[in-house]
C-alpha cells in the first residue's frame, strides 16, 4: 500500500463520517477495531460515533494535518461545534467551541484496526471560562 493510497482511504473514511453513512463504515473500519486499547469491534465503534453525533449534532470532521506512513496514519482533526449538555465532563450546554483531536490509526487489510486518540480538552475548558 502506498502513502497516497492509504491517505485516500482515510479521506474517504472521514467523508463517510461526515455523511453519517453508518452502513458504509465497515468498508473503512476493521471488524476487530480497538479504540485507545479498548476492543470495540465494528458495532461498538459505530455506537461510539453515533453517540458522538447525538452529543454534537453539528459535528464535522475537518482534517487539519495528515501524515501517511503505511500501515499508519497520523492526523490532527479540527472541530468547531456546539455540544448539547455535557461533553468530556464539561458543561458546554450548546455553546460553540473549537478544539482539535490528535489521532493515530493502524490499518490492517486496508481498514482501520487500531485507533489512539487524544482530544484537546484544555482548549474547550479555556473557552468555557467566564472572564
Amino acid at each position: 500500500m502506498t502513502k497516497d493510497h492509504l491517505a485516500g482511504i482515510y479521506r474517504d473514511y472521514i467523508a463517510c463520517l461526515n455523511r453519517q453513512d453508518w452502513p458504509a463504515l465497515g468498508q473503512f473500519v476493521h471488524d476487530d477495531v480497538a479504540h485507545n486499547a479498548r476492543p470495540l469491534g465494528l458495532s461498538g465503534y459505530r455506537a461510539m460515533l453515533e453517540r458522538d453525533f447525538r452529543e454534537l449534532p453539528d459535528l464535522h470532521f475537518d482534517i487539519e494535518l495528515l501524515i501517511s506512513d503505511p500501515p499508519s496514519i497520523a492526523a490532527r482533526l479540527k472541530f468547531d461545534c456546539s455540544p448539547v449538555g455535557t461533553f468530556l465532563g464539561l458543561a458546554v450546554n450548546g455553546k460553540r467551541v473549537s478544539f482539535c483531536e490528535n489521532v493515530f490509526y493502524e490499518f490492517r487489510e486496508d481498514r482501520i484496526w487500531q485507533v489512539w486518540s487524544v482530544v484537546d480538552k484544555a482548549a474547550i475548558e479555556a473557552q468555557l471560562k467566564v472572564p
